[in-house]
C-alpha cells in the first residue's frame, strides 16, 4: 500500500507568514472518491482577503496559477475558505495521474502533496490484533477501514457471523474519517483455531466493480476438557480375568496434563495416566476417569466392561450379590410348593364302587 504524504512549500513570498494543517497520509482507491482534509490560518492582517473571491487550485507542478492549473474545483468541492476550510473532494481520483500534487489559494498559501495510487483498497484494522481468552469470555472486535471517500464509506462485514455489530463512521484529529464495525460475542470452543475475518468493500464512483480487502485473527480459546471418554482393547468378547487396556480421551485447549482413574462405587484413586491396564473381575467392572488441564477438569461417564462369560456376567449391573440371592430363595420356594401341592394331590384315595347283583 502507497500512501499520500503531506508536506508544506512556500509558492508566495508570504509562505512564512501561513500555517495550514493536513494529514501526512491518505489512502485512496482509484476510480473512486477521496476527500482531503485541510484547515490554514493566516496573519490578522489577511483576514479580510477572506473571501468569495479566494479560491483553491491544483496542480501537478510547483509553478503555476489558476489558468494552468490541472485541476480546478468547484465552489461544491471545496470547503468554506472564508472560514479557513480548504477541504477538497475529488469525486474521480482517475483525475489525478500523478504522484505528487500541490494546492494553491489566491491568498498565495501553498503546500506540496506527495500522492499515490494503487488499485488496491487500504486494508482494515482489528482491535486486538490477537484473540487469547477463555471459554466464556466476553468478546469485543473492532475492524477499522480508512474512508478515503466520506459520501461512500467502506461497507464491512464479519465471517463468520457471530452475532449483531454496530457501525459508527468517525473522525479522526487529522480529519481524516474511518468506518468502524464493532462485533461481541462470548468466546467459545467452538471459536478456537476458527479464523474470523472482516471484509471491506469498497465503491467506485467510475462505474468499475466493487473491490474488497480483508483482515484475520485466528483467535486462541483456552477450555477445560470436553468429550470425555473411555475405550477398552480388546474391544470383545471379554471374559473374567481377562486383562484389558482401558484409554482415557477428551479434547482440551491446552491439552490434558493428568488423567486419573477412579472405581465407580466409591471414586477411590486406582491409577494415574492415559491409559490403565487392569483385570476384568465380575466384582468390580465399573469405572470412570477425570481429564485434567490448567483451566480446569471434567469427569467422563461411568463405564462398564460387559464380559461374556454368561447371562450373569453380561447383565451384572442390573444386579448384586443380594438380589441374586433372593431370586435364588425365591424360586425354590415355588419349587417346593408346587412338589407339595403335587403329593396331596397323589395321597387322595380312590372312592370304588361295587356292583351287587339284585
Amino acid at each position: 500500500m502507497r500512501y499520500l504524504t503531506v508536506k508544506v512549500f512556500c509558492i508566495s513570498a508570504l509562505c512564512g507568514t501561513f500555517n495550514i494543517k493536513m494529514p501526512k497520509n491518505i489512502n485512496v482507491l482509484r476510480g473512486s472518491c477521496v476527500t482531503i482534509p485541510c484547515s490554514f490560518d493566516v496573519e490578522s492582517r489577511f483576514e479580510n482577503n477572506l473571501d468569495d473571491s479566494c479560491k483553491a487550485y491544483w496542480n501537478d507542478s510547483p509553478s503555476f496559477n489558476s489558468h494552468n492549473a490541472k485541476l480546478k474545483p468547484t465552489k461544491d468541492m471545496t470547503g468554506d475558505l472564508k472560514k479557513k476550510d480548504c477541504t477538497t473532494t475529488f469525486i474521480n481520483t482517475n483525475l489525478l495521474q500523478r504522484s505528487k500534487y500541490y494546492i494553491r489559494l489566491e491568498c498565495n498559501n501553498a503546500l506540496k502533496y506527495r500522492f499515490s495510487q494503487t488499485d488496491d483498497p487500504p486494508s482494515p484494522t482489528l482491535t486486538p490484533s490477537t484473540l487469547e481468552v477463555k471459554e466464556g469470555t466476553s468478546v469485543s472486535l473492532t475492524c477499522s477501514a480508512p474512508a478515503p471517500c466520506w459520501s461512500h464509506p467502506p461497507a464491512l462485514t464479519w465471517t463468520p457471523n457471530l452475532g449483531q455489530s454496530q457501525e459508527t463512521l468517525q473522525e479522526n484529529q487529522d480529519k481524516t474519517k474511518v468506518k468502524t464495525s464493532v462485533i461481541s460475542f462470548t468466546a467459545s470452543h467452538l471459536h478456537h483455531g476458527n479464523k474470523i475475518c472482516c471484509t471491506a468493500a469498497y465503491r467506485k464512483q467510475d462505474g468499475s466493480p466493487d473491490v474488497t480487502a480483508e483482515t484475520s485473527l485466528t483467535p486462541d480459546i483456552s477450555y477445560s476438557s470436553k468429550d470425555v471418554q473411555i475405550s477398552v482393547s480388546p474391544s470383545a468378547p471379554i471374559s473374567e480375568n481377562q486383562k484389558v487396556t482401558l484409554t482415557c480421551s477428551s479434547n482440551a485447549q491446552p491439552a490434558v496434563e493428568n488423567y486419573t482413574w477412579c472405581r465407580a462405587d466409591g471414586g477411590a484413586l486406582i491409577g494415574t495416566g492415559h491409559t490403565l491396564n487392569i483385570t476384568v473381575s465380575t466384582i468390580n467392572s465399573n469405572f470412570f476417569c477425570n481429564a485434567t488441564n490448567t483451566v480446569g477438569f471434567k469427569a467422563s461417564i461411568n463405564f462398564q466392561i460387559v464380559m461374556s462369560r454368561s447371562y450373569y456376567l453380561r447383565y451384572s449391573h442390573f444386579f448384586n450379590n443380594k438380589t441374586i440371592l433372593h431370586f435364588i430363595v425365591h424360586v425354590l420356594g415355588l419349587i417346593l410348593q408346587i412338589h407339595l401341592k403335587t403329593s396331596q394331590f397323589q395321597s387322595v384315595p380312590l372312592v370304588q364302587y361295587q356292583r351287587t347283583a339284585m
